[in-house]
């Protein structure tokens, strides 16, 4: 039985400059973090020799092409894996449109896996390009890199995205104080709204290549992640609110179905209630939105988005990592 565990992801700056129609023409770059929500993948040697597959519902299939779950069938073939065997995935959250990346750190988790099923260590690099791979090359998502290499690496993180395709991860080191400051002035809300976000992606990376006011936004948006870096390597941390609003003006304008009435609806309310800046997680469109707001302020908040379920999100040190190996 092999049992991996790997976090979801939350993003401050930079989102949208780890697509290749970006990076391609100069150099992307983000800071995330990733927290204590977390993708569960389970590995075992099955009795019978058949694939089997229980995620939202099960497979039962005898070759890996008849499997239907895309990120599974195309992790087992990079993998290079044969045995039958059965995997089995849990989530702290809703699966599909939630903007904190489970899709990559179900790829993650699960080649993280297969890789200790065979007896092998697969590092945070491997994992993260590996899933890069499957997701980008392989299935043709119109997703960035950003999400594999947060989850595989864990922690603060400034991650940048070079025209030669290479990526690097740079910790940004927190102490006890600057961790605990961003948890408390740190409040998620799930908005329930769903949206394709390979819709959102798709509109991007085109206007990203045609439109060169939006590329200009984007390259703003990459300046600002450079700039966030050293804020919060400074120890600078009470300015994230402003980065945070910044960051969204710009994005909400990138893609039609990035923002909505409604959205900025519920942004305006956070804002008038105390918060000092917020966005949308991941593409946008649904999904979580994630303030900044001083503890004071908190319960005003709370109060103003009252329909919608709050989190609080703590900082996850670690990436992909083996809970169980037996």
């Amino acid at each position: 039985m092999i049992i991996t565990k790997t976090p979801l992801r939350i993003s401050f700056a930079g989102g949208g400059t780890d697509l290749s129609a970006f990076y391609l023409r100069t150099p992307g770059a983000v800071v995330s973090a990733t927290i204590d929500l977390y993708v569960y993948l389970a590995v075992h040697r099955f009795f019978d020799p058949k694939f089997v597959l229980k995620y939202s519902k099960t497979e039962v299939v005898d070759a890996v092409d008849e499997i239907e779950h895309p990120l599974i069938r195309e992790c087992l073939k990079r993998c290079e894996f044969e045995e039958k065997i059965e995997v089995t995935s849990f989530a702290d959250i809703p699966s599909r449109g939630s903007g904190l990346g489970s899709s990559s750190a179900f790829a993650v988790g699960l080649i993280k896996a297969l890789h200790a099923f065979l007896g092998k260590n697969a590092t945070a690099e491997a994992c993260a390009s590996m899933a890069c791979e499957v997701e980008i090359d392989r299935l043709g998502e119109p997703i960035g890199k950003q999400d594999q290499y947060a989850t595989a690496f864990g922690g603060f993180n400034y991650i940048r995205f070079n025209q030669d395709e290479t990526v690097h991860v740079e910790p940004i080191v927190l102490d006890s104080d600057g961790r605990r400051f961003l948890e408390d002035h740190l409040v998620m809300f799930y908005t329930g709204i769903t949206r394709s976000a390979g819709d959102i992606l798709n509109e991007m990376r085109s206007n990203t290549q045609t439109d060169e006011d939006r590329f200009a936004s984007m390259c703003k948006m990459r300046d600002m992640a450079d700039e966030l870096r050293e804020l919060m390597m400074d120890g600078n941390y009470g300015q994230l609110g402003e980065f945070l609003h910044r960051g969204w003006l710009l994005k909400r304008n990138l893609a039609s179905k990035i923002s909505s009435d409604e959205i900025d609806e519920l942004y305006q309310a956070g804002i008038d209630a105390g918060a000092l800046g917020g966005k949308l997680l991941g593409a946008g469109g649904g999904g979580f939105f994630l303030f900044f707001c001083p503890p004071e302020k908190r319960q005003s908040l709370l109060s103003a988005l009252s329909r919608l379920r709050p989190l609080r999100p703590l900082i996850d040190q670690q990436g992909t990592r083996l809970i169980c190996a037996d």
